[in-house]
């Protein structure tokens, strides 16, 4: 029976704990619950049977066999860093806190820790992988999100940029993979993803596009190489509580959750 620690007590955090308690039953159960909202996390606990404690960072790392990052790019660096001190396996959503602890990365497999990175809300990252062996002259992606699926972001605050307001196609954001999380850390965690799987945040390039028309978070993936070309667009439903997020990035940590477990 493998124990399970959650931080981060959100819309994936409790689809995760949700998942679990029906699908893993017998296989796998939640000891340990943690969220920078207390109330949350002691929510989440009083619908999970049996209930999982409400505790710190590092005592749920503890207590757990399998550490499950749901928290926001500003914590998720540092829960890797943790579990890789406790020696526990964990599984990271908000990939792009991993961008620059590519080291701790290299650490946690020469010890036999896993550091696990569910695909999100992309498809493609097979074949990047493989296109990587050779030359990659570039690799792009343009995500295509709402006006509510974008607001709030630290980009749109510093630049004064009001989505309600936009009334076509436009585009808000072009630049490097490194700058787009930076700018976007609750919106384009696929371009860590991306970033990771191919040939780094600084040379992957990244589009940012808006309009009120938009009712899916689409993400088109496009890679040139000694390989040839490759293409994939991804159209994804917004999760109903958090339109920020895509259904498929819950679906695809669930599905690394059943590969692993």
């Amino acid at each position: 029976m493998k124990k399970i620690g959650i931080i981060g007590c959100g819309t994936i955090g409790t689809g995760i704990a949700e998942f679990v308690q029906k699908y893993l039953n017998g296989k796998a159960k939640i000891v340990a619950l943690c969220d920078a909202d207390h109330e949350k996390a002691a929510l989440l606990s009083k619908n999970i049977k049996p209930h999982p404690i409400v505790t710190s960072i590092d005592s749920l790392i503890r207590k757990s066999d399998l550490v499950i990052e749901a928290a926001g790019m500003s914590v998720s660096g540092k829960i890797a860093e943790k579990a890789v001190l406790y020696k526990k396996d964990v599984l990271i959503m908000s990939t792009g806190g991993l961008l620059k602890k590519i080291p701790l990365l290299k650490k946690a497999r020469s010890k036999g820790i896993n550091v696990y990175v569910p695909v999100g809300a992309i498809c493609g990252l097979d074949g990047l992988r493989s296109a990587c062996i050779g030359k990659i002259k570039n690799v792009t992606l343009t995500t295509r999100k709402p006006p509510k699926g974008l607001k709030g972001a630290p980009y749109l605050l510093k630049k004064k940029i009001d989505v309600d307001s936009i009334k076509k196609e436009t585009v808000i954001y072009s630049g490097t993979a490194s700058d787009a999380v930076k700018h976007f850390p609750k919106n384009i965690n696929v371009a860590a993803t991306l970033s990771l799987s191919g040939i780094g945040p600084d040379k992957t390039k990244v589009r940012i596009v808006t309009s009120p028309e938009y009712t899916r978070n689409s993400h088109e993936i496009e890679v040139e190489g000694e390989f040839g070309r490759l293409f994939a667009k991804t159209e994804n439903v917004p999760s109903k509580q958090n339109p920020k997020t895509s259904q498929l990035a819950i679906f695809s940590a669930l599905a690394k959750l059943k590969e692993v477990i």
